[in-house]
């Protein structure tokens, strides 16, 4: 506040009108009451800044008046974003005393003598959550449990617009259902918490809205305020507002300002929008309704100034576009009249091939004008394309300036507080364990980095040796270890304590369960012995905001369950947002399609122009249909496309203009949107010069996306990578090698020098697995013990004693019980062909050793290979042979893959005749033999006659000798089973860059 604001602009304008009027007025309204004038409305077409033209014209109209009659008008506005964005036009000055700005919904707050406050949406939802919650515990079938808090929100949302568009809870009863009888009698059940919701309890926000505006024009037929009031931006598409605005525009000294107003369309086009089923998604419609109400006409609608939009021949043009379906036929009788090449003046359509393309040239676009001191604004209600530009930013380290901020559950505490309520309502498994240990809030305080140490040795610890849900008792003994640090022991009691945490159990009131939540929340990220950092930041304030209020709220909901507690926190706070105004570029911004009313930018970037998102599909009404919608009197779902409509609209008529949308997605081709789709049809329809103007457009967003896409293009073409074969030094190369190694080193000896030489093993998986390896453990544990232990073969009660030890050895090492049922099945399958084979086996020989190991020295360098291999059986023949078997669950080796690859039996009976299996000692192998048990299942003998196990020991002694030629590389792959085949070090290789035609490179490594 300061001096009188002297006027900016000419005093007055011929379209002007004085704010104040004086005298008396004339009634032209139904009610013939003489106080109250001839309902006025005022306009601003689209392409002008709204803001900006709000002040001016206010400027204008208060120019002469005393500096207290100015403070005493009265402005409303319909989003806190237009509040702030006039507030900031009005400080820029001159100093003077300012109008007193309000948002419309502080009607609803505003306080009457006599009548109580309006009920808090949280308070009434969680009411509401207390009764759905009733209804389905008397009845089950309703609905499941986990829909509790959805059914809840959606009867507040269907309650608050019964409210706000004045229709009795009486009047849902009456609706005709009979097309969905069934349906219709179960939502009826729901339908009658809200009858009883509005008979117990004040009104929501919603309804004392329409109360107050009800009340206030009744009271302003007789008595209407000495000050002016202005109501600015909103178009009246609720119910409540509407009532609002009407009372407004009838006051002496009211002024309503519309935004976005179409100054050009036709009368018959106005006319033809008087039946909502069809007209409901036209930008107009909320117009038109509001005309109807206050019984006006479009010519009765004046200018708030004499602004014109940045480019006149483009809003043609688009409302054109926009015409009603039954009306597009004017598309031929005034498209003639049409400029196209005006309007695709400023106009650019990037038509992008991907998302992450469209994201990159959206980018680029605002990066370019930012770089000319320009201001560059992306409007979108994809927040998936708004995350992706955000990212795309961050490459030239700028951070927009995003209207809606990040959603609260996805913010660093929002994430903590999930993860926090997971380890409540849940046995942490080790994957969620790790990661809620690595979240940056946990342990956020001092000694930080001896945090992340210990959570690295943890998790490599749970990786190899599990188990799948650890809990205190695991991890005191895993820091109790030998060689285990000092400081471990007292972070894993810290750790452990909060495992072991009891939960509240049974229902609980929400105050309860949330103070034990946010104190688990709390002591994780603080640590032993420090302050937490969680309510840090805005994010950490909003959370603490968000969780104080439900802490006030709660008792609403009556007592819950743990898992219905979970079900409402992450309710409440999927419904929050997180912005930080200080850490944006003012130059780029992001904002909502509601942002496009409000103001302008030299770059405005319509983004997500696809159908389903813009507009996005109206969200399914699980109580009532369009025809029911109507009868009872509740707006359609087309009001939220007609709104969009109305955005569209305005947001493309600035100067500079970009239409982007991605022709594709990862699965399929995308829809344009439909006004997008309407807008290139008319201009492709309008001759050569709509075409070429159409053309022109597309070749202006190609530009900028071929420039997006060099961005991501390296500077000089790389060079594939060679197909490797390193070549270490004879001394560096491996001196362990087990049997079933061997296999590998003829097919991929890359794999053997990344294990052996480079000792790189694959990271054991966080989330065990239930994959073949185990399979196999469980079978060879369950067959061990059948041979040791169980009867004869032959014994009627063999098979009984196999399956029973197979399902003790699942029982100890499947933790999955669906698998363990599928696995116990397919080995029943085998189990009498296993029988079978085992009398001959047991007839011929006696088993006499199991996963016995055995290494024997090979001598050819210093110090010599070893070679080591486990036999899981081995049975003694009468005449001090033995018999070598190895169990395969999946399919055993052919004959020809022995002789050539697969050397496991034929190396282990070379082995065991030098003596390589002690406890058997030097043995000749009479037979040995796979022994398959997978689907097909059947015992493949190593063919001694073809390949004798001194010929074979030779042979290999020989391939030894050349391994530690210097000469000789570890080629990758070079002679895989399959092209399809994975090695764990295909990634190494760089597998990809070359095929396994190309010829290796050798390598000399050192």
């Amino acid at each position: 506040m300061g001096a009188p604001r002297r006027a900016r602009h000419p005093p007055r304008l011929g379209l002007s009108r004085p704010l104040v009027r004086r005298g008396p007025s004339r009634c032209d309204s139904p009610c013939g009451d003489p106080a109250v004038s001839t309902p006025r409305l005022f306009a601003l077409p689209p392409g002008v800044d709204f803001g900006a033209e709000l002040v001016r014209g206010l400027d204008q109209r208060t120019a002469g008046l005393p500096p207290e009659e100015a403070a005493r008008i009265t402005i409303y506005v319909n989003t806190r974003r237009m509040q702030r964005h006039v507030r900031a036009i009005q400080d820029r000055g001159p100093a003077a005393l300012l109008p007193r700005l309000r948002l419309l919904t502080d009607l609803s707050r505003d306080p009457v003598p006599g009548e109580s406050p309006c009920a808090r949406a949280l308070p009434r939802r969680l009411a509401l959550m207390r009764l759905v919650r009733a209804l389905l515990e008397a009845e089950p079938d309703l609905a499941p449990r986990a829909a509790l808090f959805d059914l809840a929100d959606s009867l507040a949302g269907l309650l608050d617009e019964m409210e706000v568009e004045g229709v009795p809870a009486s009047s849902l009863t009456g609706l005709d259902g009979t097309e969905s009888s069934a349906h219709w009698q179960e939502a009826l059940k729901f339908l009658q918490i809200i009858r009883g919701v509005l008979d117990a309890g004040p009104p929501g926000e919603g309804g004392r809205l329409r109360h107050r505006a009800l009340a206030l024009a009744e009271s302003w037929r007789t008595a209407p305020p000495p000050h002016p009031v202005v109501v600015a931006g909103s178009t009246g598409s609720r119910g409540a507002t509407a009532e609002f605005l009407a009372a407004v525009a009838r006051l002496p000294n009211g002024f309503v300002v519309l935004p976005g107003f179409d100054f050009e369309l036709p009368p018959a086009v106005w006319d033809g929008m008087s039946d909502a089923m069809q007209a409901e998604d036209h930008p107009q419609y909320r117009f038109k309704r509001l005309l109807d109400r206050l019984g006006l006409r479009p010519g009765d609608v004046a200018r708030w100034t004499d602004a014109q939009p940045a480019n006149p021949a483009r809003n043609r043009l688009v409302s054109l576009s926009l015409r009603p379906a039954p009306v597009t036929d004017a598309w031929l009788a005034e498209g003639a009249a049409m400029d196209p090449e005006a309007a695709a003046r400023g106009l650019t359509l990037v038509e992008a091939p991907s998302p992450r393309a469209e994201a990159d040239t959206i980018a680029l676009g605002m990066r370019a004008a930012a770089a000319e001191g320009r201001i560059a604004a992306l409007i979108t209600p994809d927040r998936m394309l708004t995350r992706r530009v955000a990212a795309a930013l961050d490459r030239w380290g700028i951070t927009p300036d995003d209207s809606a901020g990040q959603p609260l559950p996805l913010s660093p505490p929002g994430r903590l507080l999930r993860q926090t309520l997971e380890l409540m309502t849940a046995r942490p498994t080790g994957a969620s364990l790790l990661a809620l240990l690595k979240h940056p809030l946990c342990h956020a305080g001092a000694d930080r980095n001896r945090h992340l140490l210990h959570t690295r040795d943890l998790e490599l610890h749970l990786r190899r040796h599990g188990p799948a849900h650890p809990d205190g008792a695991m991890l005191r003994s895993w820091a109790a270890r030998d060689k285990a640090p000092s400081d471990r022991a007292p972070w894993a009691d810290w750790l452990a304590g909060l495992l072991d945490l009891p939960v509240p159990g049974g229902d609980q009131p929400v105050p309860v369960l949330l103070a034990h939540h946010l104190a688990r929340a709390e002591s994780l990220s603080a640590g032993p012995g420090a302050t937490p950092t969680l309510w840090d930041e805005a994010a950490g304030r909003k959370a603490r905001e968000t969780c104080d209020g439900l802490a006030r709220a709660g008792d609403a909901a009556g007592p819950l369950a743990l898992t219905d507690y979970a079900t409402l926190f992450l309710g409440v706070l999927n419904g929050e947002e997180v912005r930080n105004p200080d850490t944006g570029d003012p130059r780029i911004l992001i904002w909502g399609t509601l942002e496009s009313r409000v103001q302008g930018a030299d770059l405005v970037i319509l983004g997500g122009l696809n159908d389903g998102t813009w507009p996005e599909a109206p969200p399914p009404d699980p109580w009532l249909n369009r025809a029911m919608r109507r009868e009872a009197g509740l707006t359609l779902p087309e009001r939220r496309i007609g709104l969009s409509a109305h955005d569209y609209e305005q947001a493309v008529a600035g100067a500079q203009v970009w239409l982007c949308r991605a022709t594709r997605t990862d699965e399929a081709s995308t829809v344009p949107s439909r006004w997008l789709n309407r807008l290139t049809n008319l201009m492709a329809g309008l001759g050569p010069h709509g075409e070429e103007a159409l053309a022109d457009m597309r070749t202006r967003g190609a530009d900028w996306i071929a420039r997006a896409e060099a961005l991501s293009r390296a500077e000089a073409p790389v060079d594939a990578a060679p197909r490797p074969s390193p070549r270490p030094h004879p001394d560096h190369r491996p001196r362990r090698i087990s049997v079933t190694e061997v296999q590998r080193l003829i097919r991929d000896p890359y794999a053997v020098y990344a294990r052996r030489v480079l000792r790189l093993s694959p990271l054991d998986p966080l989330v065990a697995e239930a994959d073949a390896p185990l399979r196999g453990t469980i079978v060879h544990a369950a067959l061990e013990e059948f041979v040791r232990t169980g009867p004869p073969p032959d014994h009627p009660s063999a098979r009984d004693a196999l399956m029973a030890a197979v399902e003790r050895a699942l029982e100890r090492d499947c933790p999955w019980p669906a698998q363990r049922r599928l696995w116990a099945a397919r080995m029943a399958r085998v189990a009498d062909t296993f029988l079978e084979g085992e009398r001959a086996r047991r007839a011929m020989a006696t088993p006499t050793a199991f996963e016995t190991d055995g290494e024997l020295e090979i001598p050819i360098c210093t110090p010599p290979i070893l070679l080591t291999g486990k036999a899981d059986r081995i049975d003694l023949l009468p005449d001090g042979r033995i018999a070598l078997y190895d169990y395969k669950t999946g399919a055993p080796p052919s004959e020809k893959q022995q002789l050539a690859f697969d050397k496991q039996l034929l190396l282990q009976a070379a082995m065991a005749a030098r003596g390589g299996y002690g406890e058997v000692g030097p043995a000749e192998t009479a037979i040995a033999c796979f022994i398959g048990l997978g689907a097909d299942p059947k015992v493949v003998p190593a063919p001694f006659d073809k390949a004798p196990p001194d010929e074979v020991w030779e042979k290999f002694v020989a391939l030894l000798r050349r391994w530690l030629d210097p000469a000789r590389g570890y080629t990758a792959r070079a002679r895989t089973f399959t092209d399809r085949e994975a090695s764990d070090y295909d990634h190494l290789a760089r597998f990809g860059e070359w095929d396994p035609t190309m010829p290796p490179v050798p390598e000399d490594v050192r």
